[in-house]
């Protein structure tokens, strides 16, 4: 099978996915390409797509809200978006990739790149198999305005959600979300720490802002820190490609032997497993990674948009706790969380829902339906 898996970098999370996917079929024995389609136009244009979306949530997520609510509002008009419009100028770039590449599915792990394709069948350009590959645990605006042959979503808890918005149910599969293999089956939590010199007998809590460094991450560090020395805690945070927060927090504590700072890792997966009790914001990928890790959980500073209803079916469904006040109910999740009976109720939560094997489904999805 060879496979074109579409994304842009408007947050990590549909670059993972699409990750995540390619490395199943992979496996799987089949030839995959993941591709940012503005690259069609230019690298700089590919840039200025993500970077505007990247620099808008770092500098005041209220606004990327009120864009977001703008859009929930657009779906109530009868009439096709400016974003498709915009989006369908791909089209001639993409026809001439699919004449010069045999291809026998295309899986969108973003909405755009969605609108794309439907934008080409609507106006008479021949495509493979699409499917939409839903990276959040909502129906994202725009999503009902696209015409995909199927929609892989996260849960069938968000069936009713996908039909109301007017996706057919004959085309939901609800096998969730992809991600790494390693987050489900990477080494133990021993085994990892060794790996990454950790010290075995400390407990371990990893501070995300996702892989843009977003969220009150300087808020959350004050109010932790004085949990460190007297519980033999020690703090991991990961500040994504944010490198201004990068080099502030490494300026501040660069000689500290309690809060070691990181860039992006490519060692994600292992570090997750390492840690006792993962906080960030709720980010699609970076939730159900951690959930199919069996990792306690505690969502701060959600994005305004998809991240509310992530939050919102985490919490839901007790695979996550949440604080609003990170200076007043920050410390006391954490208490919550040395619970050893806390801790296994969430564990429980987390396999009920999420089972780490959704990359897997759906590349044996895509051979079934390529193989008629």
């Amino acid at each position: 099978m060879e496979a074109l898996i579409l994304s842009c970098s408007t947050g990590g999370g549909h670059n993972a996915a699409a990750y995540a996917a390619a490395e199943a079929m992979t496996a799987r024995g089949h030839n995959v390409k993941v591709l940012d389609p503005y690259t069609l136009i230019g690298e700089r244009v590919a840039k200025a797509v993500g970077g505007t979306y990247v620099r808008m949530v770092q500098i005041s997520p209220k606004a990327f809200g009120v864009v977001y609510k703008l859009g929930d509002a657009y779906r109530r008009l009868p009439i096709k978006s400016p974003v498709y419009r915009i989006n369908g100028s791909l089209a001639k770039r993409l026809d001439r990739y699919f004449r010069e590449n045999k291809t026998d599915v295309v899986l969108c792990t973003h909405v755009f790149t969605a609108e794309m394709l439907t934008y080409m069948r609507n106006h008479g350009y021949a495509t493979p198999k699409v499917i939409f590959v839903a990276t959040d645990y909502t129906c994202v605006p725009f999503t009902e305005e696209t015409g995909c042959d199927y929609y892989i979503i996260p849960s069938v808890d968000l069936r009713d959600e996908y039909i109301r918005r007017g996706v057919p149910e004959e085309k939901l599969i609800p096998c969730g979300i992809p991600v790494r293999e390693a987050f489900r089956d990477g080494p133990g939590r021993d085994e990892a720490r060794r790996s990454l010199g950790l010290d075995m007998d400390s407990e371990y809590i990893i501070l995300s802002g996702g892989s843009i460094g977003a969220g009150k991450l300087r808020t959350a560090i004050r109010v932790l820190e004085p949990l460190l020395e007297p519980d033999d805690k020690r703090l991991i945070v990961l500040c994504g490609n944010n490198s201004g927060l990068y080099g502030s927090f490494e300026e501040k504590f660069g000689g500290s032997d309690r809060i070691t700072v990181l860039k992006s890792t490519q060692d994600m997966p292992t570090y997750v497993r390492a840690c006792d009790i993962f906080i960030g914001k709720p980010g699609g990928l970076s939730s159900t990674e951690t959930a199919a890790a069996r990792i306690p959980t505690v969502f701060i500073s959600p994005i305004p948009g998809c991240e509310t209803y992530n939050c919102r079916f985490f919490t839901g469904r007790g695979m996550s706790l949440a604080v609003k006040d990170i200076r007043r109910e920050l410390i006391p999740a954490v208490r919550k969380l040395e619970s050893a009976q806390a801790v296994e109720r969430m564990k429980r939560q987390q396999q009920k829902y999420i089972s780490g094997r959704s990359a897997e489904e759906l590349a044996m999805f895509c051979e079934k339906i390529t193989a008629k």
